[in-house]
């Protein structure tokens, strides 16, 4: 790809509820096929938002310039930090956006709200289990893992999560750093008109699309979809 310079490192931000382990699955290996190390990061629940705003600089400052990449509300702060560190992000790969701004009536903050009262009132056990019956085996397995790891700080990360302003239409317009989007085609929580709208949005920024199919048989297909986008945003 000789349009774009791609860094030596990339860290990968988690969704809402899920962990480490399937960023790295979803961005490893399009990256590794390029060159670049991945470095995916396990939130801290008491804590999401900056305990990944603390790997992204801390990532930067040993390394110089990173790609800054996420799912969901990994890649509204990967995209945020990004806009704000212009020059030590060499871009994004933003992953199944959920919302742009204010999360009001977005239906991942919604669902998290939710999902956070019920573990409140009914357990963990009762709410994951009630989670892998109505959700896709592959999703099912990987939330039941990382909401155990993250349990019993689960609810107040879900909570946090679906507070989270992302970007404005104002500050996407204004954001110089090529983005890479991949959405989903048929997921009700992470809208395709919300990745149409940061493609619109963003000056420099590209879209691929995929299935929750293509992503329960290989979480890779993301971040080849983000990588696909990226190499098109920085010609």
């Amino acid at each position: 790809m000789p349009e774009l310079t791609l860094p030596r490192v990339a860290v990968v931000l988690p969704g809402t509820g899920s962990d480490a382990h399937f960023a790295a699955r979803a961005f490893t290996d399009a990256l590794s096929q390029v060159g670049v190390d991945v470095v995916a990061v396990d939130p801290d629940p008491r804590r999401v938002v900056g305990s990944y705003l603390d790997a992204l600089t801390a990532a930067a400052d040993r390394h110089g310039p990173i790609l800054a990449g996420g799912i969901s509300i990994g890649a509204a702060v990967a995209l945020q930090w990004a806009a704000r560190h212009g020059s030590l992000a060499a871009g994004v790969l933003a992953a199944l956006p959920a919302w742009t701004g204010d999360p009001i009536d977005a239906p991942a903050a919604l669902s998290a709200t939710l999902t956070a009262s019920r573990l409140r009132a009914d357990g963990l056990e009762a709410v994951t289990g009630a989670m892998i019956e109505s959700s896709p085996a592959w999703l099912g397995g990987e939330l039941e893992r990382s909401w155990r790891s993250q349990w019993p700080h689960l609810p107040l990360a879900l909570d946090e999560a679906a507070g989270y302003r992302g970007l404005d239409e104002d500050e996407m317009a204004s954001t110089v750093t090529p983005v890479g989007i991949c959405s989903a085609t048929d997921d009700p929580v992470h809208p395709l008109a919300v990745g149409e709208q940061w493609a619109a949005l963003l000056p420099h920024s590209a879209i691929e699309t995929v299935t929750l199919d293509q992503v329960g048989a290989d979480p890779g297909a993301l971040g080849r979809g983000c990588l696909a986008a990226l190499s098109r945003a920085a010609r």
